[in-house]
């Protein structure tokens, strides 16, 4: 018999409306609607009309409704922080849309919050299941590729946004927007501990005062980097671009189109020994650039399986009604966090106007 969980959605706009209850429309057995608010009257009405719900105008009143045991924060982003403060102190869950807060010291309050009054936060990290990141990552995992040395990250496009997230009063920027999404990807891929993080924010073609553009350089403790770009302003390459490197082979992602080419696993390639001794005339046949081993190449193009990333919603439920451990952890999510701090407060802002 199912079970579903009553959720509340704080936020009816292109996050809540257009990502949430699209989501969660797949799942009437797992989740129901129990209540909505926004200040839009006739987004409300939508919502009471479509689940048959509670309808609110603010998120206090809400928060009064007994039968929400979730509240999903779907606002904007200046506003997470405060809105997850006032569900954890409701004494309901939450469900906490990118980003966390404005600050790392808002995402650390606010799960120190949730264990002070023994509340659960899920950060709703969906991009964690995109098809093609779980491919890099299993394909790294494999060891086909050898000691990955360098992965570059690109999720490009090119537009003239002017929308409120373009504006820093309302936490706008591409580093909140898509930032946390390739953040995160760019830490699971590290690998490791961060040693070194550097970064650089531009803006370039968006409206407001906010960056368009997102340059940031990782290194990590076990000497892997991951280079990685977040861009309004690309009229080439757009989409999301993954190129991994190793000792033994390299892997390209154009969306979802994968590209290897890799060393034979079978073969073993004995250590290379230079020669301090005069080459021959000729490139190659004495072994200037060419290899002592002759490299059997083995090469695989093929897309990446269909995604579903609504599939987060399910790991929440089993979560949250059967206690099994949710895949994006506390210390990731505060990683992530950290990480955008610290690309803003190594750069100076490139402002165009």
């Amino acid at each position: 018999m199912s079970n579903p969980i009553k959720l509340g959605l704080v936020g009816i706009g292109r996050a809540g409306w257009g990502m949430h209850v699209r989501d969660i429309e797949k799942k009437p057995d797992t989740y129901t609607y129990a209540a909505a608010c926004d200040l839009l009257p006739e987004r409300v009405e939508k919502m009471v009309e479509k689940f048959g719900c509670k309808g609110y105008s603010n998120i206090d009143d809400l928060l009064t409704n007994e039968d929400v045991e979730i509240v999903c924060i779907a606002t904007r982003s200046c506003d997470h922080y405060e809105h997850g403060i006032k569900v954890l102190k409701a004494g309901k869950d939450l469900l906490m849309e990118k980003p966390m807060g404005l600050t790392l010291a808002q995402a650390k309050d606010l799960f120190a919050t949730a264990h002070k009054l023994n509340r659960k936060i899920y950060m709703r990290h969906n991009r964690r299941f995109e098809s093609v990141f779980n491919e890099v990552k299993s394909v790294i995992e494999s060891g086909i590729l050898g000691n990955v040395y360098e992965i570059n990250i690109s999720q490009g496009s090119f537009q003239h946004r002017d929308d409120w997230q373009t504006l820093s009063e309302f936490g706008g920027g591409q580093l909140l927007n898509w930032g946390p999404h390739i953040i995160d990807h760019s830490l699971r891929l590290l690998g490791a501990p961060v040693k070194e993080l550097t970064g650089e924010l531009k803006q370039v073609t968006a409206g407001g005062d906010c960056e368009d553009h997102v340059i940031a350089h990782y290194v990590g403790e076990n000497g892997r980097t991951v280079n990685m770009c977040i861009s309004g302003g690309m009229a080439l390459n757009g989409g999301r671009i993954f190129t991994v490197f190793g000792d033994r082979g390299s892997m390209i992602c154009n969306d979802s189109n994968i590209k290897l080419r890799y060393i034979n696993p079978e073969l073993e390639i004995p250590p290379v020994v230079s020669s301090p001794d005069t080459p021959g005339a000729a490139f190659g046949a004495s072994g200037t650039y060419a290899s002592a081993t002759q490299v059997e190449w083995l090469e695989k193009e093929y897309k990446a399986p269909a995604e579903d990333l609504s599939v987060i919603w399910d790991y929440m439920y089993d979560s949250y009604r059967n206690g099994a451990e949710y895949p994006i952890k506390e210390e990731e999510a505060l990683q992530v966090m950290e990480a955008a701090e610290a690309i803003r407060k190594d750069t100076k802002f490139d402002f165009h106007k």
